[in-house]
């Protein structure tokens, strides 16, 4: 069946969708929402027999929605309405919530259901929320809706809002003044509530340091605050990115600002944005790299358990600054000096890695002479999992994973995905940037030549599954997060007592050295390096400009030709 996308972007929600949906042997399309004009004229190239909107910020043009079924994926229970409904949910402590397959009327979010699906809420950032539970009850909805759009007979029901037994309702849109935190009154739970509600986007107005900025990425405190006591809402230490504020009743660290300055939208590191004025804030170091015993910010810590050991590297957003970078090689150098004989790269919960950190290349005075340190302190990285000798090393996916990020996972002997993560193992929608990593070494060596050709030019996300049967990864283990990491530390454990490991230890070695001798690392990393020396020095700007559009989310202006396929010049409707 033709299935066109109507979103705003092709975010990870709508990734998600797209693969689920095109795994089933559908037909797919997209066409960013631009203009009414711009849907309409995709509509009509590709004639499509069912519309799908999985993240729009608008109300599907009358002219569309009268002449085809168009299925909405909203973020909120059935008869919930507005453009704020998971915002509404977190703040507001409920404890369960949904996502609704409904179809386009009249009024935005108020047409017949189609089919919908329920969760409990974890206390976390919206921007997981989104990623974890709302995503997976969006996949079984829509297919749901789908199927019975495709067997046909299937009479959608309409929302009466007189009915006591629909549990949601109209909602406006969340203002600044609904997010405000009073810091003289507001406990901790509050607190971390309201900037929960806002992460990811639009932030919480606030002031630091006498400063206007937007708070996000906010994460509990349990021992501080007892042994830094401050007036609240004053910032009594720091650690690496994040500042820790004291509450009312404890402290909350917050990783990430942003500036109320025209025409600025870079989020960054809390701690880059007011580097001058935490002169005099005492810093406050986490001892060693194992995992705090208290809740508190943490952004790598290992954990052991027998000859196993466990790296977590949980960096907002997946994007790893050259100083991240440095900081997880020389954590990477400690664990491996540990009597374990298997490591697993965690990396964190939301995301595994997603390669450079472009907010902070923006940012820096020279962008890049910033991307060239940041390449190299990855590709650092990624050969020093690539030269370990003495242990078997796991990169084991909890969340997606894109660009260089997909490298430095392939860089470990095994790579093992929960089901429901995406990997884009590619870098050219980022202005043709020729990336790095290895990938040129990794990538034939796993899924041929050919393979690794057609991965790059198509530009796709791949579920976990796809990645498996393409020969990307190694295996695809179990979807629900708590489930997966049970399964990893299982197989982890089986593998450091497996009577052949050290077998397997000695064929390690040999390839390598193999390898080595074939063609050295130094050699695929010269050749990598020197192409990107042309995109971050040479006459073309097409990675600097992409790069500005994408840290500065410029709205969309057209729709890559690899996703509308509708806007192909050989495209045509098939008989």
């Amino acid at each position: 069946m033709r299935i066109l996308f109507l979103c705003h972007a092709f975010n990870s929600l709508s990734q998600r969708l797209y693969s689920e949906l095109r795994a089933r042997g559908h037909q797919l399309s997209i066409e960013y929402d631009i203009a009414d004009v711009v849907a309409e004229e995709a509509v009509a190239l590709f004639r499509p027999e069912l519309i799908v909107a999985p993240y729009l910020r608008r109300a599907i043009p009358e002219s569309i929605w009268r002449r085809y079924c168009c299925l909405v994926v909203h973020p909120g229970i059935v008869g919930d309405r507005g453009p704020s409904a998971l915002d509404w949910a977190i703040q507001e402590g409920e404890r369960n919530w949904g996502v609704t397959v409904l179809q386009a009327t009249a009024e935005m979010d108020a047409g017949p259901v189609w089919a919908t699906e329920t969760f409990p809420m974890r206390k976390v950032k919206k921007s997981s929320l989104y990623r974890h539970e709302v995503t997976e009850a969006a996949v079984r909805a829509l297919l749901k809706a789908v199927e019975r759009f495709v067997v046909g007979g299937f009479v959608p029901t309409p929302v009466d809002d007189a009915d006591p037994t629909i549990p949601g309702r109209q909602r406006p849109l969340m203002k600044q003044v609904d997010r405000a935190i009073d810091w003289q009154c507001d406990e901790t739970a509050r607190v971390l509530a309201r900037i929960n509600a806002a992460d990811g986007f639009p932030g919480v107005a606030d002031r630091l340091f006498g400063e206007p900025c937007r708070l996000f990425d906010a994460w509990p405190e349990e021992t501080l605050c007892t042994l830094r006591p401050g007036a609240p809402g004053g910032v009594i230490a720091w650690r690496e990115t994040a500042i820790l504020r004291a509450t009312v009743d404890g402290a909350v660290w917050i990783g990430h600002l942003r500036r109320e300055e025209p025409g600025n939208s870079l989020k960054l590191p809390a701690t880059q944005v007011f580097s001058a004025a935490l002169a005099t804030i005492p810093e406050a170091p986490l001892d060693g790299y194992f995992a705090s015993a208290g809740r508190t910010w943490q952004d790598i810590r290992y954990e052991q358990a027998g000859r196993v050991g466990f790296l977590h590297f949980d960096f907002y957003n997946g994007a790893m600054s050259t100083r991240q970078c440095q900081r997880l090689q020389a954590a990477y150098a400690w664990a491996r000096q540990q009597p374990i004989r298997v490591l697993v790269l965690m990396g964190g919960r939301d995301y595994w890695s997603n390669g450079i950190h472009l907010s902070c290349i923006e940012a820096a005075e020279s962008p890049a002479d910033e991307s060239w340190a940041n390449i190299n302190a990855i590709d650092d990285l990624a050969e020093a999992i690539l030269c370990s000798e003495n242990q078997i090393t796991i990169a084991a996916l909890q969340g997606n994973c894109g660009a260089g990020g997909c490298f430095l996972a392939r860089a470990a002997d095994l790579v093992w995905a929960r089901a429901g993560v995406l990997l884009n193992p590619h870098y050219r929608n980022m202005g043709n940037l020729f990336g790095s990593e290895y990938w040129t070494y990794l990538l034939p060596a796993r899924v041929g030549m050919a393979g690794a050709r057609a991965i790059m030019h198509h530009r796709l996300p791949m579920t976990a599954a796809a990645a498996v049967a393409a020969g990307l990864i190694d295996a695809s283990l179990a979807g629900d997060p708590d489930a997966f990491r049970i399964d990893v530390a299982r197989r982890a454990a089986e593998l450091a007592m497996a009577p052949d490991l050290d077998e397997r230890l000695r064929a390690k070695r040999a390839k390598r050295l193999a390898d080595e001798t074939a063609k050295p690392l130094a050699s695929y990393r010269a050749e990598e390096l020197a192409e990107l020396q042309r995109n971050f020095y040479g006459f073309d700007p097409s990675y600097h400009v992409a790069r500005f559009h994408f840290v500065h989310k410029t709205p969309n202006s057209w729709t890559p030709r690899h996703l509308a396929i509708h806007r192909d010049l050989g495209w045509s409707v098939p008989p």
